[in-house]
């Protein structure tokens, strides 16, 4: 039974990803901040573990890591992220706002990816897939949201370093535009639902190669810019 974690699995895009895989007959291993966000997770199924992890908290990712040594992990997702401030400029927020979402967005799931490499190198697929967004592409951006399209655009940067330095070891990483997608960030107004967005990252995921390693994929499979 291949493993997957996933880190903001109580709600939304990390919810979704746990019950397809949980559906699939994967081991599903969810992350939350807080307790009572596990309960939809817990209900998924005898498959899904659920673990309590503040992403921010370095520590608390490292005693995770060590309390799930000797696993395999087949597929760590890094989900968990905030949108921050819709601010179209810093200066209308704060900067410690700005400071806040870069160490979730960015941070965090570069720390998650180092702690578990190990548990991913050690598996069958050996697959790391960051959750980012289209707001991150320098090439294609129309401006504003300048805490959010900052930290994302960090990330794919940061991904796509780890790519490179988790090749020899036979990692594959991938990066994610979900689509704007109708959860509590994206609101009910998005173009489509988590579970299409989901459904169409598993087939990326499914079917990558290593050579597609360190590139940035909408949730359909077609290649965004950089």
């Amino acid at each position: 039974m291949p493993t997957v974690l996933v880190t903001g699995a109580g709600r939304g895009l990390g919810l979704e990803f746990a019950r397809q895989y949980a559906a699939a007959g994967w081991q599903v291993i969810g992350t939350v901040r807080k307790p009572e966000a596990g309960r939809p997770l817990a209900e998924l199924g005898r498959n899904v573990e659920v673990h309590l992890l503040d992403v921010v908290d370095r520590p608390a990712i490292a005693k995770l890591a060590k309390s799930l040594a000797g696993r395999s992990i087949d597929l760590l997702i890094a989900n968990a992220g905030v949108i921050g401030s819709r601010a179209a400029a810093v200066a209308e927020a704060d900067v410690a706002t700005w400071h806040q979402t870069f160490d979730v967005n960015v941070v965090a799931p570069v720390m998650l990816a180092q702690e578990f490499a190990p548990h991913v190198a050690a598996s069958t697929d050996k697959r790391i897939a960051f959750i980012s967004s289209r707001q991150g592409s320098i090439e294609s951006t129309n401006g504003g949201s300048m805490i959010y399209r900052t930290t994302k655009a960090a990330l794919n940067m940061a991904a796509k370093n780890l790519a490179i330095a988790l090749r020899e070891q036979g990692i594959t990483v991938l990066i994610f535009h979900p689509g704007w997608v109708k959860t509590d960030m994206g609101g009910p107004g998005a173009a489509i639902g988590p579970e299409e967005s989901i459904r169409g990252m598993r087939q990326v995921v499914a079917g990558a190669t290593p050579e597609q390693s360190g590139r940035f994929f909408n949730y359909d499979g077609a290649t965004i810019p950089w």
